[in-house]
């Protein structure tokens, strides 16, 4: 899966990205993390810290944090493929 997003169950932050997610029509592949920060090593391992929601995007070597810093990356990323998509259906 070339795009991961390590969340927490009831996180309004985490629920944001995985809507626009959703709107984008991406793939994805949910990592569920333990609710203690003290707990969450695989979030650390991977981003450096222990907050979520945090996105990997394999295929472009990304890894961030902050729900609107990764809708941001989202939209630049993939909101642009998605309209060409689109465009070309209609």
């Amino acid at each position: 899966m070339a795009i991961t997003l390590y969340r927490l169950e009831g996180c309004p932050y985490c629920e944001k990205v995985v809507a626009r997610l959703d709107d984008l029509g991406l793939d994805f592949e949910s990592v569920w993390v333990e609710g203690m920060h003290s707990l969450r090593n695989e979030v650390r391992r991977v981003s450096g810290q222990r907050g979520v929601p945090v996105l990997v995007d394999d295929q472009a070597g990304v890894t961030m944090a902050e729900s609107d810093r990764i809708n941001e990356y989202l939209d630049a990323t993939y909101g642009a493929k998605r309209a060409a998509a689109d465009a070309e259906a209609a």
